[in-house]
This record gives structure tokens, sequence and C-alpha cells, in this order.
């Protein structure tokens, strides 16, 4: 049964019985809720977007010229392609490409397998190892300061992602996804979270979905800004990142 049903049916019973104020407070009640209740749904996506927007476009007009500064040094290393765009999963499974810095050698891919058994991440879903030997010296300083994440505020700007949000797996991790794992996927994906500026790679990976759950059960405008505040220091200090 609707929510309209049950309203109407309730509405029924109540007319049986009570007095024509009465009858008329209620249905006034009912739909002063109604109309609450939808704006509160329809609100904070909204605001959450031009959050968003404003914050990648500031952040993309500003560091402009960093960017072109990284492009030269990457491509004066290695010859190879400055940007490394990967396959993620979004919001409800949904797949796109997410754009980085590339920090590694150019056959990064092929030589994963080699390196499984060195995971840092015991539960086997995630992989993170110290000191990666695919990482080039280039992109050891880009990680460190997690500048090889920025392009990712294009992402953020055309809505694949958020400034604030999980962190898009791959699909080959939300393969050994179980269905309370899946739980991360039920918002957009973000540049940064809670277990970012609590530990970035140190945490482990049912750390990392428990404080992914604990965001999007409380999200709101000011939870993104005071986290993405608090990604700064994260970043300066390195903590955690490999």
């Amino acid at each position: 049964m609707s929510e309209r049903e049950i309203t109407s049916l309730v509405l029924q019973r109540l007319d049986a019985r009570g007095r024509p104020l009465r009858r008329c407070g209620i249905r006034n009640r009912v739909r002063r809720q109604r109309l609450r209740w939808n704006w509160e749904m329809r609100r904070d996506p909204c605001l959450k977007r031009l959050f968003d927007l404003v914050f990648s476009t500031a952040v993309l007009c500003i560091f402009a010229p960093l960017f072109l500064l990284i492009a030269a040094l990457i491509k004066l290393e290695d010859r190879g392609p400055v940007f490394f765009a990967q396959t993620r999963v979004g919001k409800y499974g949904r797949l796109f490409k997410m754009y980085k810095f590339r920090s590694m050698c150019i056959d990064a891919e092929k030589r994963l397998e080699e390196l499984k058994a060195k995971n840092h991440h015991k539960e086997g879903v995630t992989f993170k190892i110290k000191d990666d030997p695919r990482i080039t010296r280039v992109g050891k300083w880009l990680r460190k300061l997690s500048l090889d994440e920025m392009p990712q505020f294009f992402n953020v700007f055309f809505g694949d992602m958020s400034v604030v949000g999980p962190r898009p797996p791959v699909p080959r991790e939300v393969a050994l996804y179980t269905p309370a794992d899946r739980r991360r996927l039920a918002v957009k994906p973000g540049i940064t979270c809670i277990w970012q500026v609590s530990g970035r790679a140190e945490i482990d990976f049912s750390g990392q979905v428990a404080l992914d759950v604990r965001y999007i059960e409380s999200q709101s405008l000011l939870t993104d800004l005071k986290i993405a505040v608090q990604t700064i220091p994260a970043v300066l200090s390195g903590r955690g990142a490999c």
C-alpha cells in the first residue's frame, strides 16, 4: 500500500469520527508534513551538488598553473602519458572513467599480479603496499601530497563524483564485496571522506567500510565542509600515504 493510500485511509477513519474543524486541522498537518518531507529529500542533494560545482570550479581555476607544472614533470621523466584513466564503480554500480595524474610506470597494471602477495591490506579486497616499485620518482611526491588525485575535480565538475564521499572502487574489488560492503555504493563516490582524514592507507578495508557507512548515515553540507577542511592537514602531514 502506498503512502498516499495509507494517508487517505487514515483520513477516512478520522472523518467518520471527528468534528469538521478537527478534520480540517489533521488534513493541513498531513499536507505540511508531506511538503516538508519532500523539501528535505530534494534540498540536501541540490545543496551538495551546488557545493561540488563551486568547489571543483574554484580548485580547477586556482591550481591550473600547478596542473601544467605537474604535467611537464611527468612528461619529462619517462615521456609517457600525463593522465591515468581507470574504470571505477560509482553510485548504484554505475561505471565511469576516473582520472589521475600518472604516478606509476606505464606497465603498472600488468605488474599488479606479481605484487599481490605483498598486499598491506590483509583482507585482500583493496590493494596497498609500502614502497611500491611501480611508482615513479615524480609519482612518489605526487602521492605523498595527494596531488595525483587533483584531476578528479574534473570528475566532480561533470557529476561522476562528489568532493566528499566514499572512494570509488575498481570493478575487481566490487566483485569481492559482501552485501554489507555494497552499502558504500549507495551514494556518489568522492575525493575524500572520513577515513581519508583518519589514517588514509593505514586503515584496512573493513574499517574503511565502517567509516563510509557512518558518513552515509550522517551526511550533510556541514559534514562535507568539515571533512574538506580536515583533509588539508591530513594531506600536508602525509600520514598514511603510500
